[in-house]
């Protein structure tokens, strides 16, 4: 393998892409799931818009930021999952043996994460437009979403990639990914959190970062153009690629020296 990081990453992006694109196991449910669940969030609780101080008259404009966050949650297995094989099955190891940087197997590794989110981003948007949603923030929006979802996706898939790295095991990765879903319950994605009556709900939904991603997103959707919730929600989706990625690194370290 060349010295070059940048063809290292290159080569390991290419396989991670060919891998989550021939596995439909790990293409589909982050595709369908999503957009199932958005589907039976907007029919069961569209009666939630005649609340007073609703944001919108269509909850699915509301809801729709939602399909976005489960399905970027879904970068924690696909990404962990993966690279546990990698691990199990000793191409790890191997690759050890060869000139490739940590940097450039982590970064090359996500490779398929983002492939995967492109994808994701252009069905759930398309869905979402073709059931009646609109962005308010328009074309240049949707831009914003996309590159706000790409990061929430690079970091949660960075986060699966440190599971995997830890522990050597897929099972391990797959058991986050319930506490990732308590994470999207227990935030603002069912109702703002300012109509959130139960105070211990609202209280967690307030301390919650993901609810802030929610937000950031549905801003765009429902609102136009909100400063504070897209800043917010930039800036804690940065912080969890700087904390997935660095952890993933330091766990990269641990687990060469052990082999």
């Amino acid at each position: 393998m060349s010295s070059s990081l940048g063809t290292q990453i290159a080569t390991l992006a290419r396989r991670s892409i060919v891998r989550t694109m021939r596995q439909p196991a790990s293409a589909i449910p982050p595709l369908v799931f999503p957009l199932v669940l958005l589907a039976v969030n907007t029919s069961g609780l569209d009666a939630a818009t005649r609340i007073p101080g609703f944001p919108t008259d269509s909850y699915l404009d509301f809801a729709l930021a939602f399909a976005f966050l489960q399905g970027a949650m879904f970068s924690t297995m696909n990404a962990g999952t993966d690279l546990a094989r990698d691990i199990q099955t000793g191409f790890l190891n191997r690759l050890s043996l060869t000139p490739m940087r940590g940097a450039a197997l982590i970064a090359g590794h996500l490779g398929g994460v983002l492939a995967l989110a492109l994808v994701q981003a252009v069905a759930y948007l398309a869905v979402g437009l073709i059931a009646g949603a609109s962005v308010q923030a328009g074309v240049l929006g949707a831009l914003v979403i996309f590159a706000l979802f790409f990061l929430i996706a690079l970091g949660f898939g960075a986060l699966g990639a440190f599971m995997a790295l830890r522990t050597g095991s897929g099972e391990a990765v797959q058991g986050l990914f319930p506490l990732m879903f308590v994470l999207l319950f227990l935030s603002s994605m069912s109702l703002p959190r300012n109509l959130i009556e139960i105070g211990w709900f609202r209280t967690v939904a307030t301390i919650n970062p993901v609810s802030y991603l929610v937000e950031g997103v549905r801003s765009l959707i429902i609102e136009g153009w909100n400063g504070e919730a897209l800043g917010l929600a930039f800036a804690i989706a940065l912080g969890l690629v700087a904390l997935g990625v660095s952890a993933a690194s330091l766990a990269l370290r641990t687990r060469l020296v052990r082999t």
